[in-house]
């Protein structure tokens, strides 16, 4: 009999304003549902356990400072998990300079990091060392991003599932 991969969800809004009494504006169920149908879809797969941050910016907090992400990432240090499932990626950070290397680590350890939008995240070394660097130019511009460094990010992305 085959192991069912355990799936921990993590849910986040970025304002207190997003979470609302009213569960037609609250953005955290909308998330969970999203979650439990992308589970329900996979046989293989079974719901393990839930984290929600509630008015926790991902641009403006550090992963370091964020409680779930500390929680979850001792989690998969004691292998309690084999999945991490986010609503989209930006759930798990907004910086540019930090979030891609918090989903490689969660890789390193073992665990797949999957977003309901974008599928599974993957690591080629070639491909992530490029795009990290895109992803610093992208951050060290303060007055916005070019057209360019993004279209290049899409064709690395590309290059990667070609292979």
């Amino acid at each position: 009999m085959t192991m069912k991969k355990r799936v921990l969800c993590l849910y986040r809004v970025s304002t207190l304003k997003q979470v609302d009494k009213d569960r037609d504006k609250d953005d955290i169920p909308m998330q969970k549902q999203a979650c439990q149908e992308f589970i329900a879809a996979r046989p293989d797969w079974t719901f393990y356990k839930e984290k929600a941050e509630k008015g926790v910016s991902g641009f403006k907090v550090s992963a370091k400072d964020r409680d779930a992400i500390q929680e979850i990432q001792q989690e998969a240090i004691e292998k309690k998990f084999d999945v991490l499932l986010v609503f989209m990626f930006d759930r798990l950070g907004r910086k540019d300079d930090e979030t891609p290397f918090i989903v490689e680590w969660f890789v390193q350890q073992g665990i797949e990091v999957w977003s309901v939008k974008e599928g599974e995240q993957r690591f080629d070394t070639d491909a992530f060392s490029a795009k990290t660097k895109l992803y610093g130019i992208i951050h060290n511009q303060k007055k916005g991003i070019e057209i360019s460094s993004v279209q290049r990010i899409h064709q690395l992305d590309n290059s990667v599932e070609k292979r």
